[in-house]
């Protein structure tokens, strides 16, 4: 019987200890959670926007080494060395993407959702690998990264077509993946309290002399030279296509890629239009429409016939030369060609 009951008393040691640290490594495994969202509530809590910034060893911590894992991370993809191509728009994504991640903190702040979504970014120069597990090659690059996700590839991310509504599909994407709720995005005023303020203060002191000056008359909104250099401004804005290059953010000019000691000033394919190609064609048709103005309302007044007629030739052919320049221009970019045609009745028989 002893013998006997020697093997079961260990049977059962060996069931209980067993049993014992099956459940410590539970308990373990789940203050090992509870101290990454600690560590992430902690780091979000030192940026200025909430973004986490992540590294290699950082996202391995995180995301790959996090078994179990409780909370869902959304990263942005930054290269630095790529800011300076404005078509991506990766530094206006990067702004509209802090946006969206101080809105969801200060919405869900104190609450259980806080610590289920974290807003990160990885840099390419820093983690290239982080870049080869996410099998991401091309920005800008959104990621959904759930708790349940083992492979990083197998991640959902942002269509890149969504991009082009910026914080608001972003949100709308957040939302979508996470099922948690961002809040309406509330942009920051374009002045502060402070330098609205000082503005008003300036309005006030200012007011008793401008109101005195408009009584006069003597302002310089009241100026007809400078009302002609405004509307002759203006003009140019408008011909030189200057809003397009605003709101598209188009670049003055570009590198060679063949040789990026060269710059490229005029670019050849209608799909783009670089500043420099627009303010020389907006000159062409400035120079032309103040031609225009100066025969019309100034030659006119010229009583000396001779004088007439040598400037209307001179203001004839360089408004000729300039719109010879404007059509070449087009034909050079877009592939088709302007021909002037006889009419058919000069035609001889």
């Amino acid at each position: 019987m002893a013998i006997l009951g020697k093997p079961s008393l260990r049977i059962h040691v060996l069931l209980f200890v067993a049993f014992y640290f099956s459940f410590a490594n539970v308990k373990v495994s789940s203050e090992s959670d509870a101290d990454r969202v600690d560590e992430l509530l902690s780091l979000q809590s030192i940026s200025k926007s909430g973004v986490i910034h992540l590294d290699d060893h950082s996202l391995r911590r995180f995301i790959t080494s996090a078994k179990p894992r409780s909370y869902s991370l959304v990263i942005f993809f930054d290269a630095v060395q790529l800011h300076d191509k404005h078509e991506l728009h990766l530094q206006e994504l990067r702004a509209e993407f802090d946006l969206v991640a101080s809105t969801f903190i200060k919405n869900n702040k104190d609450i259980p959702a806080q610590s289920k979504l974290f807003f990160c970014v990885i840099e390419f120069k820093e983690s290239q690998s982080s870049f080869a597990l996410f099998a991401v090659n091309t920005l800008p690059h959104v990621r959904h990264v759930g708790p349940q996700i083992q492979n990083l590839k197998d991640s959902e991310s942002m269509d890149q077509n969504d991009f082009a509504r910026i914080a608001d599909s972003m949100a709308e994407f957040v939302e979508a993946k996470t099922s948690l709720t961002v809040g309406p995005i509330e942009r920051p005023p374009l002045l502060s309290k402070k330098q609205l303020g000082f503005l008003l203060t300036l309005t006030v002191i200012w007011a008793p002399f401008i109101v005195k000056r408009l009584l006069v008359g003597d302002t310089l909104l009241q100026s007809p030279r400078l009302w002609v250099l405004f509307a002759v401004f203006v003009y140019f804005l408008s011909v030189s296509g200057t809003m397009h290059n605003i709101i598209r953010k188009m670049p003055m000019f570009l590198a060679d890629r063949n040789d990026p000691s060269k710059l490229i000033f005029f670019y050849q394919g209608s799909e783009m239009q670089l500043g420099a190609e627009s303010f020389a064609v907006g000159f062409l048709y400035t120079a032309v429409g103040l031609l225009l103005a100066f025969t019309t309302h100034l030659l006119v007044r010229v009583r000396n016939v001779t004088v007439q007629r040598v400037f209307m030739i001179i203001a004839l052919l360089v408004s000729l030369w300039a719109v010879k320049k404007v059509i070449y221009l087009d034909n050079w970019k877009t592939g088709y060609g302007v021909h002037g045609f006889w009419p058919s009745s000069w035609k001889l028989r």
